[in-house]
């Protein structure tokens, strides 16, 4: 069976792996069928992705087709031979952050492909709990089902006000995501970028026509939108610290700050600039199922249309070629996938 690994920064490998066990109770053998390639992979690629240990099959972001289903006692709404996205987060259950509903934070997490060994294989085992079906969504865009729960949580995290103007810095997939879902929330998005054909997407294929051209005096521009205020809540996607250090300066007074992206290492900020704003600063980390089923809700119902973000299609040893291309913007990736069929 093929897996591919990542044995190491800047070392992805096609190796044969042993095929996976029979599903033991409320545990579900699946064949994966699409892997979106996400930016944790890419960063895992360049080694500088938190959370992350080699060597180690990559993904998180997965359509698979039910093979097998072990005994189990739970209420399933899908059956052998269903194609279903995955809920890559294996909680602990009984955690405090579980025990409060927060099972997206749990301090025992497991993240397929991260901590543990994920998808970049033809088949592997699951736990029953971690499958949704959604009916009608094609294959490719059931494995970005959780990149756009991505953002959908950092959304939610915001609450979001009906009509609140939102900034969202870096059209990355996360980005893009967390713009898509704050406006189907209800904001009044703007989108800052560095990259101008990133900017186009935004305003092409999401509509967004505030657009930020991050290279250009921003906080003029985006005043000038906004008739010289700020906006209320402000989302960075980037991952990148220069770019999170600056976005307090991006907040209105009373706003909310939501760093959706991650660094290795220390933020320091303003002390008397944030209580002089009285800011809310949030984390946003991983999903619940709750955002799973808003983001299925959704597809189903054509609010989002995926099709313009998948850019890239490899197969495994293509794959293996092409990853290191893919982290280059110039090559013009939005969503790369993997494909085993």
């Amino acid at each position: 069976m093929q897996a591919i690994i990542l044995e190491q920064p800047e070392s992805l490998k096609l190796i044969d792996v042993d095929a996976p066990p029979a599903p033991q109770r409320d545990e579900v053998l699946v064949q994966v069928k699409r892997v979106g390639i996400c930016g944790t992979d890419l960063h895992a690629y360049e080694g500088n992705q938190n959370f992350f240990s080699y060597p180690r099959i990559m993904g998180h972001e997965l359509a698979v087709e039910v093979v097998e289903i072990g005994e189990t006692d739970a209420d399933l709404d899908y059956a052998v031979g269903d194609s279903c996205c995955v809920i890559p987060y294996l909680n602990c259950g009984v955690c405090i952050a579980c025990r409060r509903g927060r099972t997206n934070c749990c301090t025992n997490m497991q993240v397929l492909g991260v901590h543990i060994d994920g998808g970049m294989r033809e088949q592997f085992i699951v736990p029953v709990d971690k499958l949704l079906k959604a009916d009608g969504v094609p294959l490719e865009h059931l494995a970005l089902v959780e990149m756009l729960c991505i953002g959908a949580h950092a959304s939610n995290r915001a609450r979001i006000i009906e009509g609140e103007n939102a900034l969202v810095i870096g059209a990355g997939p996360i980005g893009l995501a967390t713009a898509q879902f704050a406006k189907l929330a209800g904001a009044d998005v703007m989108m800052m970028e560095v990259n101008d054909t990133r900017l186009a997407f935004c305003r092409d294929v999401l509509g967004i026509e505030k657009l930020i051209d991050a290279k250009d005096a921003p906080m003029a521009q985006i005043q000038s939108i906004l008739g010289s205020e700020l906006p209320t809540v402000v989302f960075d996607c980037t991952g990148n610290s220069n770019s999170m250090h600056s976005a307090f300066e991006y907040v209105a007074h009373s706003g909310t700050l939501v760093l959706v992206g991650h660094i290795k290492g220390d933020l320091t900020f303003s002390d008397p600039h944030f209580h002089s704003h009285e800011m809310t600063l949030v984390a946003s980390r991983n999903a619940t199922r709750d955002d799973f089923k808003w983001v299925i809700d959704a597809l189903q119902q054509g609010q989002v249309n995926l099709s313009p973000w998948i850019t890239h299609q490899a197969s495994p040893a293509q794959m293996v070629k092409d990853f290191p291309s893919w982290i280059d913007p110039s090559t013009g990736v939005v969503k790369a996938m993997l494909t085993f069929d």
